[in-house]
C-alpha cells in the first residue's frame, strides 16, 4: 500500500515569543521541520504534505527545495482540519502517516513499526507513558484493554487525569476511512478547535482495530513549544550525535562540550578536545587532533593533521600532516597542501599553500598562491583589495617573506627570492635575489625628548 505523510507545521508558537515560525527555530543548525522531513524520506513515502499556516511565507521561503507539497491551513482551526486540508491530494488506497513539524526527534524505525500494525481496516496510534502526564491527550482504554477514544487534557474529568498512558498524535490510518471521519469531526470542545485526536472514537464506532506502539526513547515524541524544550532536545540530540562518534573509535575528551551540527565522516584514532563545534559537512582523516574551543565548518582535513586551540576554520581543505593555530583563522577557498604550518593568530583566504611552506605568526594572507617550502614572517600582509576590487599575490617555491612585510597586490614574488624585513613590494621581485624597501636608518645626537610643562 502506498504511503502518503502529512506534517504539520502551521503553528504558531506563542511560547517562542518569537517572530520566526517555530518549526524555523534551529537544532542542530536545523530547522525542527527539515527534521521531520528528512526522516519521512527514509520512509520513502509516495509524497510528503507539509501543512503550513503562521508564517507560511517565511517557512516557505526558508525551506526552497523542500521535497514536500505544501498546503495551506487558512484559518488554523486545529490539527483535524490541518490533515482535512491535505486530504484531497491523496489517493483513496493510500495509508496515511501524520507527523509533526515541531517534533523533531522521531525515529524512522519507530515510524516503521508504527506503519507495519495499520491497513485498510487497522489505525495505528502511537503512543507513550509518562510520570507527569499534565497538558496531554489521554489514552482511554476499555476493560479489556483497546483502546476507545482520547480525552484532551482541558476536556478531562479528575479520573481521566489520572490516567498515565497519552496521545503523541502520531498516527497512521486508511484514507478512505479518514477522509470521511474527518468530516464528522466537530469543534465542540474547550479549545473551539476541530481535534484529529476524535477520529479514535469514530474508529471505534465502525469497529476499526486500533492498534498501538510506543517509541523506543520518549525523545522521539516529545515537541518544542518553548526555548526551554528546544534546549533539553538539542542537548539530548548532541549527546546521541557524540556517543555515535564514540563508538565510531572516535576519542571525545567530554560527551557534554561537543556540538556536532552536521554531518562527519571520520578515520581512526581521531581525538576531540572540548568545547568544539563542528558544523556542516566534514571529513577527517586517521589521527587528526583538534584542539580546545575549535569551531570547524565545511572541511576535509587530512591525516595526521593537528588542529591546536581557538581555531577557526570555514570551507577549507587541509592536507595531510599539517598543523593550524593556535588562534588561526582559515576562511573559505583555502587549500593547504601536505605538512603545512598555519601559527597563531594567522588569517588566510581564498588562498592556496603549498607543501611544507610555513605561516606561523600574525600573517594576513588572502587571495594569494604560496608555492613550496615558502617561509612566511610574522606580520607580513597580503594587501589585496584595493577598496574596489580584489587582487592577487604569488609567491614562488622556496622564497622568504621577512617580517612586517606588506605585499601590495597584484605583484609576484619570484622563486627562491627572499624580502627584506619591514619592506613593502609594489613590484614583481626577480627570484634568488634580495629585495629591500626601507629608508636608511638615521640617529640624532643630542636630540631631547618633549617634557610637559609644569603648571
Amino acid at each position: 500500500m502506498n504511503l502518503s505523510i502529512i506534517i504539520l507545521a502551521a503553528g504558531q508558537g506563542k511560547r517562542m515569543y518569537s517572530d520566526l515560525p517555530k518549526v524555523l527555530h534551529l537544532l542542530a543548525d536545523k530547522p525542527l521541520v527539515s527534521h521531520v522531513i528528512d526522516t519521512a524520506l527514509t520512509l520513502q513515502p509516495k509524497d510528503i504534505y507539509l501543512v503550513y499556516g503562521h508564517g507560511g511565507d517565511q517557512v516557505r521561503a526558508a525551506l526552497p527545495n523542500a521535497p514536500v507539497q505544501w498546503v495551506a491551513q487558512t484559518p488554523q482551526l486545529g490539527t483535524g482540519h490541518a490533515v482535512a486540508q491535505a486530504m484531497p491530494h491523496i489517493a483513496e488506497e493510500a495509508l496515511v502517516l501524520v507527523l509533526y513539524g515541531d517534533v523533531p526527534l522521531i525515529n524512522s524505525m519507530t515510524l516503521k513499526n508504527l506503519c507495519a500494525q495499520a491497513d485498510t481496516n487497522r489505525l495505528a496510534l502511537l503512543t507513550v507513558t509518562l510520570d507527569n502526564p499534565t497538558g496531554y491527550g489521554r489514552i482511554v482504554r476499555n476493560a479489556q484493554g483497546h483502546v476507545e477514544r482520547i480525552v484532551e487534557e482541558k476536556d478531562a474529568d479528575s479520573l481521566q487525569k489520572q490516567i498515565k498512558e497519552v496521545n503523541t498524535g502520531i498516527l497512521v490510518a486508511p484514507a478512505t476511512r479518514l477522509r470521511r471521519w474527518l468530516t464528522l469531526l466537530n469543534n465542540q470542545n474547550a479549545q473551539g478547535e476541530y481535534y484529529l485526536t476524535d477520529i479514535i472514537a469514530l474508529a471505534v464506532q465502525e469497529q476499526v482495530t486500533i492498534e498501538t506502539a510506543i517509541p523506543n526513547h520518549l525523545h522521539e515524541v516529545m515537541g518544542v513549544n518553548d526555548r526551554l524544550q528546544l534546549a533539553t532536545l538539542e542537548r539530548y540530540y548532541q549527546l546521541q550525535q557524540v556517543q555515535r562518534l564514540m563508538l565510531n573509535g572516535v576519542t571525545v575528551r567530554d560527551q557534554a562540550r561537543l556540538d556536532l551540527r552536521g554531518t562527519i565522516q571520520t578515520g581512526r584514532d581521531v581525538t576531540i578536545d572540548v568545547n568544539v563545534i563542528l558544523e556542516g559537512n566534514i571529513t577527517l582523516g586517521n589521527r587528526v587532533k583538534i584542539g580546545p574551543h575549535t569551531v570547524i565548518r565545511n572541511a576535509q582535513i587530512g591525516d595526521d593533521v593537528e588542529i591546536f586551540a581557538n581555531c577557526v576554520i570555514e570551507d577549507v581543505i587541509i592536507g595531510h600532516h599539517s598543523r593550524i593555530g593556535p588562534f588561526a583563522r582559515l576562511r573559505p577557498e583555502t587549500v593547504l597542501a601536505e605538512h603545512v604550518h598555519i601559527g597563531n593568530f594567522v588569517e588566510i583566504k581564498k588562498s592556496t599553500v603549498a607543501n611544507h611552506s610555513k605561516i606561523n605568526h600574525l600573517s594576513y594572507i588572502g587571495d594569494t598562491e604560496v608555492g613550496q617550502e615558502v617561509n612566511i614572517g610574522a606580520g607580513t600582509i597580503t594587501c589585496n583589495y584595493d577598496g574596489a576590487n580584489k587582487h592577487k599575490t604569488i609567491i614562488g617555491d622556496r622564497a622568504f617573506i621577512g617580517s612586517d612585510t606588506q605585499l601590495v597586490a597584484p605583484v609576484k614574488v619570484g622563486a627562491g627570492a627572499t624580502i627584506g624585513a619591514g619592506a613593502t613590494i609594489t613590484q614583481d621581485t626577480p627570484p634568488e635575489a634580495l629585495t629591500l624597501s626601507r629608508v636608511k636608518q638615521q640617529t640624532v645626537f643630542g636630540w631631547q625628548r618633549p617634557k610637559k610643562k609644569k603648571n
